[in-house]
């Protein structure tokens, strides 16, 4: 497979290749042992694949001055926000408050210690504009080693831009000035957030870049069986790679970057590829299979009959299952109410039993006759019953009264509703007093007064029937009238709108018309003037080849004597008469494109005042 960029000239010359996006890297960049090692921030489906490959940083150590990268991502106060940034968003952090600052200074502290820069609390407390400035260092450089910071600059100079490029959604509330003073109350709580949003810019990338993400996009981390687009996309960047670095060094045959995604594609349809011959291999068995069962003679009519056997035998025995259940049942039945019926009536007796125990200790006690005893008890008996009636009348009388207070809460409220949808409508409808004449001595509005015992009186207001029904009606009718005009303008004005539309149409039509007879116009004042270039071209050749005769000529009669004279008079009276003949057709050319241009003009002309008329008549309209 060769090569699909084009060799410049010199190919041949044994010449470096040098990459626009500077040296290629052969060796990702060594990263810290808690995070992936091939650890970038550039990698996405949208970023270049050069660029990206330069963002590889070292963790844990301090920046230094001679081996800063120069950074390839755009820099500077023209430099474009990151989309969470607003020119006018205001800090909601809040950075005023003490606890907030311990927090972010102890933040920074464990930071900075963990990764090998020595810094102390009492710095932090007691922050110079150098110390400032080299935390700020360290923490761009480790964020975006990449990002071009010059020393011998001064720190106001490169402290805002830095931050604009970085994506800080507040560089719009610091001010340069206070770098002079960093320590001081009102500048300090700004500036510590600063720092304090780089270490947790820091701390995201460095989770970011150890999360194993597809974005990363790691070869290491692709599976064999791979569906997701990020690991396409990270094989073909991994690549790309390869190849490009091959072909800086001289190198137009990839034949190791394509074996390996061969084989890394070859991986990943493994799986896939024992599944097909699985299937295969039952499919080539379910062929042998229907061939078997398609060649022998099928015992249809044996399993027609047995079905039919079963289907009957199933039946039967579907009709006797019914037949027993419902004995079963009523059986079941009759046994439940059986018992009931004996425990009722040993609970009876168990009662009368107990009754006539007491009675007869009763009689014994007082002396009195059966007869005595027996008219008590019947007596007794009667009083129990008027009692229980009584009682029984009573909760019914209590429970009606509650069915009805609960009806009259509920109608109560459904009128209250209703009312208030009423008084809603009159105030969506515009019918809220005063009304328009002549109506305007009228209140539609009523209100329900719950508290009179006068059914008449339960609504405060105008009478229903007599006023507010007649009155809704007549604006009801006058609203109906008022609708059914517009309606009827309504129609008017589509009528004209389609009216308008047709004649645009026909406009329309006309214009496109004459454009194609001004476009067959054109074209024949091209054929025109083609044909008059062709014929003046003619007789120039033509009056050329004259001049040649009338020399030859010339040099014959000087020659042969005077016997040519004829001749030479003949050769220049053809001469001139081609020449005529060229000057009539430029003439005849020239007036020609006149014509067509004056045409055009006037077809120009008459286009402009008929759009011109179309125009005054919508306007018109």
């Amino acid at each position: 497979m060769r090569s699909g960029i084009p060799l410049p000239s010199t190919a041949k010359k044994q010449t470096n290749r040098i990459s626009l996006a500077g040296p290629a890297i052969r060796n990702p960049y060594p990263a810290p042992p808690s995070t992936n090692p091939r650890n970038t921030m550039l990698r996405s489906q949208n970023a270049s694949s050069l660029l990206s490959s330069s963002s590889k940083q070292v963790y844990g150590r301090t920046p230094s001055n001679n081996n800063r990268r120069i950074s390839l991502w755009a820099s500077g106060s023209g430099t474009t926000p990151l989309p969470g940034g607003s020119q006018s968003q205001k800090d909601p952090r809040p950075i005023r408050e003490r606890p907030f600052q311990s927090k972010e200074r102890s933040d920074i502290l464990n930071f900075c210690h963990d990764l090998g820069l020595d810094i102390s609390t009492a710095q932090l407390l007691n922050i110079q504009s150098k110390d400032y400035r080299i935390i700020f260092e360290f923490l761009v450089e480790l964020l975006d080693p990449c990002y071009p910071i010059d020393t011998t600059e001064k720190f106001e100079e490169i402290f805002i831009p830095a931050l604009k490029s970085l994506g800080y959604p507040y560089a719009h509330s610091i001010d340069n000035k206070w770098l002079a003073s960093v320590g001081s109350p009102h500048t300090w709580p700004h500036l510590l957030g600063v720092l304090h949003w780089l270490v947790e810019m820091c701390k995201m990338k460095e989770h970011y870049s150890g999360s194993g993400h597809p974005t990363l996009q790691d070869p290491d981390n692709v599976l064999e069986e791979f569906q997701d687009p990020f690991d396409r996309r990270t094989l073909a960047f991994d690549y790309y790679s390869k190849c490009y670095a091959l072909w800086l060094d001289h190198i137009d045959e990839f034949e190791e970057p394509n074996e390996q995604l061969e084989d890394r594609y070859a991986k990943k349809n493994q799986r896939v590829q024992k599944d097909v011959e699985v299937k295969n291999q039952q499919l080539d068995g379910a062929k042998i299979e229907c061939d078997i069962l398609t060649t022998s003679a099928a015992p249809v009519i044996l399993l027609k009959e047995e079905n039919e056997t079963r289907v009957r035998d199933a039946e039967k025995m579907q009709i006797v299952l019914k037949q027993w259940e419902s004995r079963r049942k009523k059986l079941s039945i009759a046994i439940a109410t059986e018992k009931t019926e004996l425990a009722k009536k040993e609970e009876y007796l168990a009662v009368l039993r107990s009754e006539q125990e007491q009675l007869d200790s009763v009689v014994k006690e007082q002396n009195l006759s059966p007869e005595e005893a027996n008219r008590m008890t019947t007596e007794y008996e009667m009083l129990s019953r008027n009692i229980e009636d009584l009682k029984q009348k009573i909760a019914d009388t209590e429970q009606t009264v509650m069915s009805l207070e609960v009806s009259l809460t509920n109608r109560i409220s459904g009128t209250e509703e209703t009312l208030h949808i009423y008084n809603v409508a009159l105030s969506t409808l515009g019918l809220l007093p005063p009304l328009p004449p002549p109506h305007s001595d009228i209140d539609l509005t009523l209100e329900l007064n719950t508290a009179s015992s006068d059914h008449s009186q339960l609504l405060s207001g105008l009478d229903i029937r007599k006023v507010i029904k007649p009155t809704l009606n007549s604006i009801a009718e006058s609203k109906r009238s008022t609708r059914a005009e517009v309606e009827n303008e309504r129609i008017r004005v589509d009528n004209e709108i389609e009216q308008l539309t047709l004649e645009c149409d026909t406009g329309e039509d006309e214009i496109s018309q004459l454009e194609k007879q001004v476009a067959a116009v054109n074209e024949q004042a091209i054929d025109l003037h083609n044909a008059a270039q062709r014929d003046a071209l003619a007789s120039s050749a033509a009056a050329r080849h004259l001049e040649q005769m009338v020399a030859n000529a010339r040099t014959a009669a000087i020659a042969n004597g005077m016997g040519a004279k004829s001749r030479l008079h003949q050769l220049q009276f053809d001469y001139r008469e081609q020449v005529e003949r060229v000057n009539r057709l430029k003439d005849e050319t020239v007036r020609a494109i006149i014509k067509n241009s004056s045409d055009i003009a006037e077809f120009r002309g008459e286009v402009a005042k008929r759009l011109r008329e179309l125009r005054e008549c919508a306007e018109m309209e």
